[in-house]
């Protein structure tokens, strides 16, 4: 019996080692959902399309392999668009496939019929509409290929209906595997000349620094050369928190402490730096001073980061290389500088772990969830003031255990989000960390996760705000307005679930609850109602000059 075009499809995507799609089913993609049914792939319904794109998105980051994501046509693909751009942003790699009315109709206005392919074209590396079934062994393997390949991206493949049911011979095409090109070898030595010259040199750590084996040549070259690491919020653990080398992140405005160390280093080296996270423009008012750009691919071109040398190859590659040429070719072994900022850095962590009083505060929680986790569990934070804290507050101590949305920075990622990353790793323990704006943009998806028995914990910090945008404006303003939020009583809510809900109401309380949670091994929610005023505290102390308090 001959194959039909959809199932060919959804054999390219298991010859591409594809587990799990996540989207949702719709008329016009029956022919695939019903290829589906019988292939090895798991099909993930959602209740949203944007839940099944941030699914795929962070699939993408915690397993480094495409993540998958299905829609039908018109408001079935255009769902997709937030995630989409998400993943585009942060740079994960995702393969979207939607649906399309029948090619007969297209050339004409009709029903739910909409250009898709141009839509997302200024977020796809590649995208393309599926005409012929003959193509598309080519096709899905260019997807996964240009998805995977560095920088990391969205990838996008539109079948309309008719194609889908045609009649096709074809055969897969397996995926090979690639090498990376390793870094210029009159580069390396121009960076090498620049690390000679240097006394107080520091390397910020980007996104790009936590993939492939990038994290483990750059732990091993800040341990032969005492060079000091300040990580971005999507950089966190590409070396360990624990290395007395790292200082925290950049992240949070204001002139916090690791600022305090950009501003005395002679030499920035980038490794894996991604401008689309943080802007060069609040760390690098120095424009003078000689910068190192490690990555993947060249600079993005900005006034204010315009690199001395850029060492352009495989990441992994260039820092091994840098390694073992410094061992040999004198480079200094450098002071510990850095070592008071270092400190400062500790005791303000440990002061935050100390809180006294009676509402719990972000840092406080999040100092309890550290001690209930271990180091290689996967927190998944959405975005909103507990993502500044997170970002500055929480350590990480595995590369990739902390997926953080701030490239594109979207809200509602962290419960589709968590729920991906424990299907991609289910032996890890996995925490969703939201605020109750976030929370409540795609809190539909609980119930996907208790259909399909998920268990991980999502953790609700609750100020009934959208405590970012009043943070600031109170900054900028001394008031705030827009922003104030009602809740629905969040127990209740995943009661209505079937799903086990805590309200721990006092500091002792806050990490019992967590830890029961956590080490439940089910599907359950942890609701803190939260006092908000640290959010200002911490502007005000970032207002002091803490640079010169260190010196």
């Amino acid at each position: 019996m001959p194959q039909s075009a959809a199932e060919l499809f959804v054999r390219c995507l298991e010859a591409e080692g594809v587990s799990h799609i996540f989207g949702l089913p719709g008329e016009e993609n029956e022919d695939m959902l019903f290829a589906l049914e019988g292939s090895k792939v798991q099909f993930v319904s959602t209740r949203h399309e944007q839940g099944a794109a941030f699914m795929a998105d962070v699939w993408g980051r915690v397993t480094g392999r495409a993540g998958v994501c299905l829609a039908t046509l018109g408001p079935g693909a255009t769902n997709l668009l937030t995630g989409l751009a998400d993943a585009a942003l942060d740079k994960s790699p995702v393969v979207a496939i939607t649906a399309q009315g029948s090619s007969e109709r297209l050339h004409k206005e009709s029903h739910q019929a909409i250009d898709i392919v141009s839509i997302f074209r200024p977020i796809a590396k590649w995208n393309i509409s599926i005409q012929r079934p003959q193509i598309i062994p080519e096709a899905v393997r260019k997807a996964f290929k240009l998805a995977q390949a560095e920088k990391p991206g969205v990838t996008h493949l539109e079948l309309p209906e008719d194609i889908a049911k045609e009649p096709t011979a074809g055969e897969p095409l397996m995926p090979i595997a690639v090498r990376r090109p390793g870094p210029d070898y009159k580069a390396l030595a121009l960076a090498l000349e620049l690390l000679k010259g240097a006394r107080r040199p520091l390397i910020i750590a980007g996104n790009g620094a936590i993939r492939k084996l990038a994290a483990k040549h750059l732990s091993l070259f800040v341990a032969a050369t005492n060079i000091p690491v300040v990580a971005t919020f999507m950089g966190k653990g590409a070396v360990s928190d624990r290395d007395p080398h790292v200082l925290s992140t950049i992240g949070v405005r204001g002139r916090d402490y690791p600022l305090c160390a950009i501003e005395q280093a002679d030499l920035i080296i980038t490794v894996g730096y991604d401008v689309a996270e943080y802007d060069p423009m609040f760390w690098n008012s120095n424009t003078k001073r000689p910068i190192i750009h490690i990555d993947f691919t060249p600079a993005e071109v900005y006034a204010t980061y315009q690199p001395t040398v850029e060492v352009v190859g495989d990441i992994s590659a260039t820092m091994w290389a840098l390694q073992q040429q410094a061992a040999t070719s004198g480079l200094p072994f450098y002071s510990s500088w850095y070592a008071p900022i270092r400190q400062a850095i500790e005791a303000d962590l440990a002061e935050y772990a100390k809180q006294e009083g009676k509402s719990p505060t972000v840092p406080f929680v999040l100092s309890r969830l550290r001690r209930v986790l271990r180091d290689d569990d996967i927190i998944v934070s959405d975005v909103g003031a507990h993502k500044m804290w997170i970002g500055r507050n929480f350590p990480v101590y595995t590369p990739g255990s902390c997926i953080i949305s701030n490239g594109f920075a979207s809200m509602g990622i962290a419960v589709p989000g968590g729920l991906a990353a424990k299907l991609a790793h289910p032996t890890r323990r996995v925490v969703a960390v939201t605020g109750d704006g976030g929370f409540l943009m795609n809190s539909q998806e609980l119930a996907t996760a208790q259909r399909l028995r998920v268990p991980y914990t999502i953790v609700i910090l609750n100020d009934n705000d959208y405590g970012l945008v009043t943070w600031k404006q109170q900054a900028h303003r001394q008031h705030s307005f827009g922003t104030a939020l009602t809740n629905p009583d969040f127990v209740k809510y995943a009661e209505s679930f079937s799903i086990q809900a805590y309200r721990p109401k006092t500091l002792v309380e806050v990490e019992q609850a967590l830890r029961a949670a956590v080490d439940s091994n089910t599907l359950a929610i942890v609701a803190i109602d939260i006092d908000a005023a640290e959010n200002l505290r911490l502007s005000e102390k970032l207002d002091q000059n803490l640079c010169t308090m260190l010196r």
